[in-house]
């Protein structure tokens, strides 16, 4: 595939994302990715596998794993035992006070 090609693909992949996604779900999954990562990087700031993490929230593993993954949209409770299990929760903060 040349340049020109896949500048065409590129192009083409961004109206199709601007169709299908209106600007309050990209909100949406930039915030759940930001919660995510978060979870991720607790994991791994603490040394913990995906399957110790299991063990401590009650949450299986191929769940955390596909959550991780972003292929899937977890519950509440799913998000909230899993951040129990490092001693956090969630809080409501005005989201201009969220990174970009």
């Amino acid at each position: 595939m040349d340049k020109q090609e896949k500048n065409f693909d590129k192009a083409m992949w961004e109206d199709i994302q601007k169709a299908l996604y209106i600007p309050d779900k990209k909100e949406d999954c930039r915030l759940r990715g930001v919660l995510i990562n978060d979870i991720i990087d607790a994991r791994k700031r603490e040394g913990i596998t995906q399957r110790q993490l299991e063990s401590m929230s009650g949450v299986k593993q191929p769940i955390i794993s596909r959550m991780e993954r972003g292929t899937t949209d977890p519950k509440l409770s799913t998000v909230l035992k899993i951040l129990s299990s490092f001693g956090k929760t969630l809080q409501i903060v005005p989201l201009h006070e969220i990174e970009k």
